[in-house]
Order: structure tokens, then sequence, then C-alpha cells
């Protein structure tokens, strides 16, 4: 093998902070080949991103660096802003997570990435907009010429990071770090993005440093991995070795939480108990020993070092460890599966607690500043039928824009809509009369957020945001909210002691616990539960799906579970409903519509999600869905996923017509619980 061309020694990094300083890196070490991909994973606060931007050098002034960052033989760390401005951008590429926060707003995107060309290379201004436009056509933006004069905002989410793809390969950099490229990406997008980037590596013949979360994104996409925990690696291995053979706890915890989209069994995640530790004055010892299932007295002695050649692990009771399995039992035991309550009786013997019919929603589109005039209207939700069962989870997915949340609007206001019908526990809220009726019935309907930060209220101690909904039903003696408090809290495996504190006091896995109790404490039937658990760590995440099942087994619960995550809706729903533009394009039981998928959308979808198995990921066929969503502003006849389809190009000229000229509708055996809306499947 060649010389490393990047290659990290010892590198440090520490920031003064009001509670003292904060270390966090603490000795990464690490060689990168040309051509070679290094995955860094870990928990949030593990360190990955500020060793890449230790790496390029966007550390600000009061951060303390050492150790030895060199690329190609040349000493990185050292220099100041203008030589480390000559490296960045010609030598060293950075896509970063946040493409619309990379872009500026003001200037098009042509203009963006004919500066990056002309600051490091000497071209005229009219070479570097032609050689602009084909880097835009090298990452697939469709009619490069036209949309290199667009502005930022007038792209979506997946073509503004093709974009800032686009801008860090533009001066064929030696290395590309790409920052968690796709974790604000619906999946669709997220193949797109991980083929474009396979495609910039080949054609630059740069390594690539890959920091993500997503286990199955760096099965698919690397080399070698890095595992990173509390500002320092602990386990490093090849891509294969590490999946199929990890030696760290840490590693084996964060692989047994994950749910996996290519199996049909529903047995309880793994989570990893607490959280990650505050890297300031760490105690001596392992910083996983408080978490860790399998730690000895010698664990909080002395902090292991990372030991071994091609597979370095630092435990040190890795020696022990072997596929996941320590002195004859798992370093990680299965909790017991949940029992199933309610949802053990046939699916028609159950009452529905939610039942959607021809429901449909349109949004106005006006234009005009002063006197503004109709011009439109926005299809958000059309014609939409589903119904949910008592202790039953149906899981709404789709990319954004495709009306899911318009969905959950629908249905959480209350209100009649604006065509169809809607039933909440068998009452039509277009028969609600009166205040007291809808208060009723909004007892049996409550809602978990995505964000548990931003939807708790950080100036309320937990016993008033618990209490709320309580008070606003009319309960108002202090001794039974109290005691329903305390119930709460232990529902969702948390210390009733601590309802004195505020959120702020807690992880953001408890925050979400607390969002979950909160949604618990008028006793409803039916809980919608919008992306719950996407903005939490896989090792967290794990703990919250496990309770939501418990909760449904134990209260005989029904959920709404809209999701980007297909992973978790095959873990944890019974039926899933795929939308595609404001309709349902295929609905039916969880294990039959992932295991044989009909319509080429479910298709296109499922094949998106990356497996946390190297060896599943190099096997897998991708179907790749060209451009994006068209517009909701199109209300004619015939399939609205035709400009997209893969199969459609397959089809005789009649069949083409048909697609193009007649609307679908959900169709299939009456045995069979599996609806699809394609004329051909």
């Amino acid at each position: 093998m060649t010389a490393p061309l990047l290659s990290v020694r010892d590198l440090r990094v520490s920031f003064p902070s009001e509670a003292g300083r904060v270390d966090a890196v603490r000795g990464v070490d690490f060689d990168l080949y040309p051509g070679r991909t290094l995955g860094i994973v870990g928990e949030s606060g593990s360190g990955k991103s500020v060793t890449s931007l230790a790496v390029m050098g966007l550390l600000p002034e009061y951060a303390a660096v050492s150790g030895s960052i060199t690329l190609a033989g040349r000493e990185l760390l050292g220099l100041d802003d203008e030589r480390m401005s000559e490296v960045r951008g010609r030598q060293l590429g950075m896509i970063f997570q946040d493409p619309l926060s990379s872009l500026t707003p003001i200037f098009t995107v042509g203009d963006q990435i004919v500066e990056a060309l002309r600051i490091h290379q000497d071209l005229a201004k009219d070479v570097a907009a032609k050689r602009a436009v084909e880097l835009l056509d090298l990452v697939g933006i469709p009619n490069p010429e036209v949309r290199a004069r667009s502005f930022p905002h007038e792209f979506s989410g997946g073509m503004r990071q093709r974009v800032v793809i686009a801008m860090a390969i533009a001066n064929d950099p030696q290395v590309i770090i790409a920052d968690e490229p796709t974790t604000a990406l619906d999946v669709t997008v997220q193949a797109q993005i991980l083929e474009v980037l396979k495609l910039a590596q080949a054609e630059t013949g740069a390594a690539l440093i890959m920091i993500t979360h997503d286990l199955g994104v760096v099965a698919g996409t690397s080399d070698e991995v890095m595992v990173m925990y509390a500002g320092r690696p602990v386990e490093k291995a090849p891509v294969d070795e590490l999946f199929a053979r990890p030696r760290m706890p840490y590693t084996i915890g964060l692989l047994g939480a994950v749910p996996r989209v290519d199996t049909a069994e529903r047995a309880p995640l793994v989570p990893i108990r607490g959280n990650p530790p505050l890297l300031i004055d760490l105690p001596p010892g392992c910083p996983f020993e408080p978490r860790c299932p399998v730690a000895v007295h010698d664990c909080a002695e002395r902090e292991p070092e990372l030991v071994g050649d091609a597979h370095a692990v630092a435990c040190l009771r890795a020696p022990e460890i072997s596929d996941g399995w320590i002195g004859g039992a798992p370093v990680y035991p299965v909790p017991a599966p949940v029992a199933e309550g309610s949802a053990a009786r046939p699916r028609e013997q159950r009452p529905p607690v939610l039942q959607l019919a021809g429901l449909s929603k349109t949004f106005p589109l006006y234009s005009g500043s002063l006197l503004k005039r109709r011009v439109g209207s926005v299809y958000a939700v059309s014609d939409v039928d589903l119904d949910i069962r008592r202790g039953e989870t149906l899981g709404l997915v789709g990319e954004s824009g495709c009306g899911k949340t318009s969905t959950l609007i629908e249905i959480m206001n209350l209100r009649p809509p604006e065509r169809g019908h809607i039933r909440v526990a068998d009452v039509d809220v277009a028969d609600l009369r009166d205040h007291d009726a809808e208060r009723a019935l909004r007892r049996r309907i409550q809602m978990v957020f995505q964000d548990p930060v931003g939807a708790l209220n950080p100036r309320l101690t937990v016993f008033d945001i618990l209490a709320e909904p309580l008070r606003a039903v009319g309960e108002t003696d202090r001794a039974v909210i109290g005691e329903r408090v305390d119930r709460l809290m232990e529902l969702v495996g948390l210390d009733p002691e601590h309802t004195d504190r505020f959120p702020t006091a807690f992880s953001g896995g408890q925050r979400q616990r607390i969002g979950i109790a909160r949604a618990l404490a008028t006793e409803p039937s039916l809980l919608v539960l919008d992306e719950p658990v996407s903005a939490l760590d896989v090792s967290i995440q794990a703990g919250v799906i496990n309770l939501l099942n418990e909760l449904k087994a134990k209260l005989a619960l029904s959920y709404l579970f809209v999701a980007h995550d297909l992973a978790v809706v095959r873990h944890i729903c019974d039926r899933v409903a795929v939308m595609y533009l404001g309709r349902i394009v295929e609905i039916g039981a969880t294990d039959r519509v992932f295991a044989a998928p009909q319509h080429p959308y479910t298709q296109a979808l499922l094949s998106a999600i990356p497996v946390p198995d190297p060896a599943v990921e190099r096997t897998r066929e991708r179907v790749i869905l060209r451009g994006d969503l068209p517009s909701p502003t199109e209300s004619a006849p015939g399939c609205r996923f035709v400009s997209r389809c893969p199969l459609h190009p397959t089809l005789t000229e009649d069949r083409r017509t048909r697609c193009a000229t007649e609307t679908p509708a959900l169709t299939g055996s009456p045995e069979v619980d599996q609806l699809n809306a394609c004329h051909f499947r």
C-alpha cells in the first residue's frame, strides 16, 4: 500500500468553559490512504465533528489544539489562516451537515462554484462558469445551465447537498471530509447523495472521511471504521471485521441498538444504559465504565489504550469477548419480549380508534404583495382512507412534502375536514357541537413531537409540565394530580423524585420520555407520534422504542407513527401506509409490505435504506429515483409518480398513456392485507 495521504497523530482539542476545560478530543490517531474511505461513528459529543474541524483548520481561536496533522507530508497544525486557506478547497474539501447554511443565500449557486474555482486556480470567468455547469451536471443537477443561475432557496434539500458536493470536489481535492452529509435527508435522497459521493470520489481519486451516526451508511461506504467515545477512538478495524466481530462493548451496544429493515424479528432492542460523560475533569478509568455491562474493578482504575494492529480495541476485557459473548453469556442480554396484549386478538375483532375516509386538504396559493389574488392550490392531502384498531400501530411513511404532517394536522385539529370524514373513538369530528364535547374527545387523542427539547417549556418544572394537561381537562385536586404525575414518571421509567427539576436537567432521551408521559396524562386511546426518535442517538433511541412497545401492550394503546426511518417503522409498526404527493400508494401489514412491496415507490423507499451489514450492503440492488417530488399544485388525472417511476419507461405506449391519464385506485385481493395504487402491479 502507498504512503498515507493524511496522518493524524495524538490529536487533542480542548475548549475553555465556565465549568472548566472541555477535552473534546483526547488523542486521535489514524491514517487515510488515497482512494480509501474512513468511517467515523459514535454518539453525539464523542468528538467526531471536532476532529474533522481540526483537520480543516476551522476551529475557533480559543480552541487549544495539539498533536500532528500531516497532509501529503506537510504539517497542517501551526499554519496560519491564510496558508490554511490555500489548503482548504484545493487539497481538502468539506461537505457540511446543513447545506442551506453552507451556501450564501444572496449569490447564485453557479457564482459560488465559480468563486471556489477561481480562488485556487488561474481561470478566466467564462472558463470557470463552464466548469461550474459541468460540475453541476456531474452531481446530477438536471438542466445545469439554467440551474446554475438559481439561488440556494430555489433548490430542495437534496439538490442543495449536491451543490455543496460540487463545490467540495471543484478543485479535485486529495481528501474529502463529509460531516453527516445525509442526516437531514429522506432515504431516497440519501441514496442519491451516497451515489454522488461515490462518483465524486471515483472522479477525483480522493480519500474520503465519512462522519455519521448511521451504521448502515458506514457499512455501505467505508473501508475502515473508527468508533469514538468520550473524545477518543475505542475501536478501529476494517469494515467487515468490525461489523462481524466487534470486541468493544460500546461498539457491540451500538450495533445491538439499531433496528434492521431486512429482518422481521420484533425482539426488543438492546439500549446502552446511561448517557455519555461530560468531558470535563474525567475521572480515572475507562469513560465507558459506568455504562458498560461487563465492567470490572480494574476498568475504573485506569483508561485502556487502543491496542492492536488490524483490529485495535481500547478495552481491558476485549480478549475475553467473542462474537458479542463473554464467559458464555451475551455482553448485552436481550430484554424479555413484550406480551402482545390486545394485539393478540384478530384485527377485525378490535374496535377502530381512528378512521379516515376520503380525507382531503388543499391550501390556497396567492400572488402579489399588496393586492393578493389566488393563482392556484396546493393539494396536500387527497382522498386518504385508513383506519387504526385498538392496540395497533400504523406507520405513515414517505418523503418530505408527501402530506404526512398535513394529515396529522387535520386529525389533531378535530375540525370538519375540507372533504371526507374523520372519526376518533367512533365519534365523527363533524358532529362536535360544543367545547365540552371537543375537550372530551381530545382526551382520547394526544401527540408526541419530534424535538424533545422544543416540545417542553424550559420555564416549567417536570411536575408542572405533566400536570398541565390534567388541569386543562378540569382536574383541580393537587393531591390527585401529584399522585398521577408520580405514576406517569414511573410508567416511562423515570424517578418521581425528579419532578421538581427543569427539562434542561435531563438528557434528550429522558426529555422524550417526559413528552410521552405528558401525552399519557389524559389516558388517551391513540397517540400520534411525529418522528419521536429521529432526534435521538441510536443507543437512546432503542430505549424509547422499547418503551413505546411496552406502553402499547400495557395500556392497550394505538399509535399513528410518522417516521422517515423505515427500519424503525418495521420494528414497531403492525401496519404501514406509504404516501406520495398526498395520496396513499400502498397500505397493508408491515411484514407483507416490507417482504414483497408492490408499488414501485415503496420498492424504491425500501431499497434505499442502508443495512448495518457490509456483506448485505454490497449485494443489495438499489432503485435510485431520479429528480425530486413534482409540484403539489397540479391536480390533473393520472399517476402522480409517473415522472419518477422506474417501471414506466419499460411499459408499452398504451400502458404509459394510461399511467398519465388515469388516476390509479388502491386495489388488491380482499384476503390479503395489502393494497397498492399502481395500474400494473
